[in-house]
């Protein structure tokens, strides 16, 4: 192993960010990322804060035969074998979610949308009688939901099974192949301009979706105007969650490859930890729930378990990482 991934194992292994570790050794994230993809070599005055920030020897940072530091390599990971991904993993993976962030944020606007023919065609029956009549609006409109909702569904269910075979980047602990990390940040950093344009027009949709009401209101439209209005700002919203989530996609999927944020080792760790008491929580919350609800059958009023139950797992959570911290 040569000091270049030597260098991005410790720090992932350590939960931290080229921009952390940088902060660490008083020096730019470039370095780092410089090092880490073997464009320039750290000088000796760096390598000895390496490795004291490390825990480690010198001899292992610059020593290429010596794979293992001894109580300090071994077991990264609760003794799991670390996965390494490919230049061409990384490269099929964020081609993957490409393709499918448009079909996933179509779903999710289709899903937004559903309503609108049904308040539609409520609306022309009830202005116009004698071409639509109620129950012709209802019927053709839940059929016209449930088919939008269902489309929605089935993509969500085919991106699902496409991803899985990925779902190790949000969970498990990896190290990039020499390159990767380059390749990503450079994608990364080639979409903050798209990413951001994306957020400021998806917010302005969804802020300026509520102006045709306004201006229906304003002039005392017909309630037929009225209800196209409430169309078009489902039609607005829906534009603009559909460039949150296709940007989101794609950025997530930078996250994931460069184990940043929510995704850190660190995270993971906790992520795995609490696992097993995040089910055995919500099974005995729902318990109470059914339990209260049949017993006193005021099911408009125990409704209320649940916003509770939540704010008492966050603190729970908060407390186990605590504990964690102590350990």
């Amino acid at each position: 192993m040569i000091l270049a991934e030597k260098i991005m194992m410790l720090r992932k292994k350590n939960g931290w960010s080229q921009e952390e570790l940088a902060m660490k050794l008083n020096i730019s994230r470039q370095s780092i990322s410089k090092w880490e993809s073997m464009n320039s070599v750290p000088d000796l005055d760096k390598i000895l804060k390496l490795s004291q920030i490390f825990g480690v020897s010198t001899d292992y940072l610059l020593k290429d035969e010596i794979e293992e530091e001894p109580g300090v390599i071994e077991d990264v990971y609760e003794e799991e074998k670390i996965k390494r991904v490919s230049m061409e993993e990384a490269n099929h993976f964020l081609e993957l979610t490409k393709k499918s962030a448009k079909k996933v944020a179509a779903a999710v606007a289709l899903c937004i949308l559903s309503p609108a023919p049904l308040i539609a065609l409520g609306g022309i029956s009830e202005t116009y009688p004698s071409v639509m009549t109620e129950d012709m609006a209802g019927g053709l409109g839940m059929v016209l939901l449930l088919f939008m909702i269902t489309a929605a569904v089935a993509v969500f269910i085919l991106h699902g099974m496409k991803m899985n075979k990925y779902e190790y980047l949000e969970k498990e602990p990896f190290l990039l192949e020499y390159g990767v990390e380059g390749m990503v940040e450079k994608k990364t950093s080639e979409f903050e301009e798209t990413h951001r344009t994306f957020m400021v027009t998806g917010t302005i949709c969804c802020i300026l979706s509520v102006i045709p009401i306004f201006i229906a209101a304003a002039f005392r439209a017909p309630e037929l105007i009225v209800i196209f209005c409430v169309d078009l700002l489902l039609i607005s919203v829906a534009a603009g969650v559909y460039q949150f989530v296709w940007a989101e996609s794609i950025c997530e999927s930078y996250k994931k490859l460069l184990q940043e944020e929510e995704y850190t080792v660190e995270k993971k760790k906790q992520e795995k930890r609490n696992s097993s008491i995040t089910g055995i929580y919500w099974c005995i919350v729902t318990a109470i729930y059914l339990g209260v609800s049949f017993y006193t059958m005021q099911w408009h009023r125990s409704w209320i378990i649940w916003p509770v139950a939540a704010v008492l797992f966050a603190a729970l959570c908060g407390v186990l990482e605590l504990i964690y911290k102590k350990e």
